[in-house]
């Protein structure tokens, strides 16, 4: 499963501009990526994980602003057509399963 999560956060004053950037801080550590400034993605490993991310989130969340979360499998999360430049990229490829014995 992954994790897309959106957000429109207000920079007019310097407090929230600190609470903005602070929690794209706690997306990166959380270990999501950015896709486009507002937008992170993470990889997880199904709905027990999902879910546990979001209330990882919701403790984080600004005092001000929208987020919202998206969840989808990796067959569309594969299917996602992005362009970059004018042209388009290739398929994007899952992160390989961690195996522990």
């Amino acid at each position: 499963m992954w994790i897309l999560v959106m957000f429109d956060l207000p920079t007019d004053t310097k407090t929230q501009r600190k609470a903005a950037g602070d929690f794209r801080n706690f997306l990166l550590d959380e270990g999501y990526e950015r896709c486009q400034f507002s937008n992170y993605a993470r990889f997880v490993n199904g709905k027990e994980a999902v879910e546990t991310r979001i209330n990882r989130i919701e403790r984080a969340l600004p005092a001000w602003g929208d987020v919202q979360i998206l969840n989808f499998t990796d067959r569309q999360f594969r299917d996602i057509v992005h362009f970059s430049d004018q042209s388009r990229r290739g398929t994007r490829k899952n992160p390989e399963q961690l195996v522990l014995f």
